[in-house]
């Protein structure tokens, strides 16, 4: 029971760590969805940088929209969140349990991390297509969830999910880079503290954030071609687009889009948004493991209270 419940707190710690990682970067997020969503050759291209997607949403009074979607990827995001950490965390001691090691080796841990990331992407893989949709739509024109789903296919609220699956390998690299680091740096921690009775060592809200920052970033430049034609794949179509259908519904594949960057915008296409990409992501990784990383603990004691207190108001019931 033990294992399920530290389990349990570890997805709650991520979970709210990710939501409100999510909710504080999402201007920063639609801005950098928006200038990736747009396939123009150079000298035609709407956006030169994020800086002017934010400049229009203000030259049109239409900041607030910097927030459009985010109900519908703040729950994908806790969600997700939620499943993956704790799979991640099950499988992981389950691992040790079975194979009778203290410490988990880095072939082992990005194999767990690839497994957890991928069931966790094909359960939320609607949630996530909804919101990049509604991210990317016109200024002031985004729909609802529902509305956004129900007006293609149901094959179409999975759009991107292979894509998406193959991306697991991001989470995976920067988590099992992360967790190696940590395992290290507490190692270190406790031989300085040894012979002193204290509570569970855990790294410092510094130490998670810079550790966070150095594995996120490393992982974005890896996948960062794949990030961008999954935010094609899942955008909404814009009012400005002067494709034809046939070239929209060729860029909803991996092929298409990645044939597509290169025809319009040669080889740097590719690597279009690395720089805001890297920001976004390396501070909402960084944030999400420091948040969790300080509420782990408290998390792991509410929930050890509230079991307490549940078995206790179950066994005066059955007294009564």
């Amino acid at each position: 029971m033990a294992l399920n419940i530290e389990s349990l707190a570890e997805a709650t710690s991520g979970a709210v760590g990710s939501l409100l990682s999510t909710t504080i970067l999402y201007p920063l997020d639609t801005c950098k969805s928006k200038y990736q969503a747009e396939l123009r050759a150079h000298g035609q291209a709407k956006y030169r940088n994020t800086l002017d997607v934010l400049l229009e949403a203000i030259s049109s009074r239409q900041v607030l929209s910097l927030y459009q979607g985010l109900g519908t990827k703040n729950v994908q995001s806790f969600v997700s969140s939620f499943i993956y950490f704790y799979g991640y965390d099950f499988f992981k001691k389950l691992y040790l349990k079975k194979s009778g090691f203290k410490y988990i080796g880095t072939r082992a841990n990005l194999i767990i991390a690839v497994v957890a990331g991928a069931f966790t992407v094909i359960i939320t893989q609607p949630l996530d297509t909804a919101s990049s949709r509604m991210q990317t739509s016109d200024f002031g024109k985004s729909k609802g969830f529902w509305k956004t789903l129900s007006e293609g296919t149901w094959s179409e609220a999975f759009d991107g999910l292979g894509i998406s699956i193959i991306l697991t390998s991001n989470p995976a690299i920067q988590y099992t880079a992360f967790d190696q680091f940590k395992q290290r740096m507490l190692k270190e921690k406790m031989k300085s503290n040894r012979g002193v009775d204290s509570s569970p060592e855990s790294l410092s809200a510094f130490s998670a954030f810079v550790l966070g920052a150095v594995s996120k970033c490393f992982a974005t430049c890896i996948t960062y071609p794949l990030i961008r034609c999954k935010v094609m794949i899942q955008s909404a179509e814009s009012e400005g687009d002067a494709e034809d259908e046939a070239e929209l519904k060729a860029r909803k594949t991996i092929s298409g889009s990645l044939h597509a960057i290169w025809k319009r915008e040669g080889l740097m296409g590719f690597f279009k948004g690395l720089q805001p990409q890297i920001l976004k992501t390396v501070l909402s990784a960084a944030l999400l493991l420091m948040i969790k990383e300080k509420i782990s603990k408290t998390t792991w004691v509410l929930l050890l209270a509230l079991r307490r207190y549940l078995f206790l108001t179950r066994t005066r019931l059955k007294s009564s």
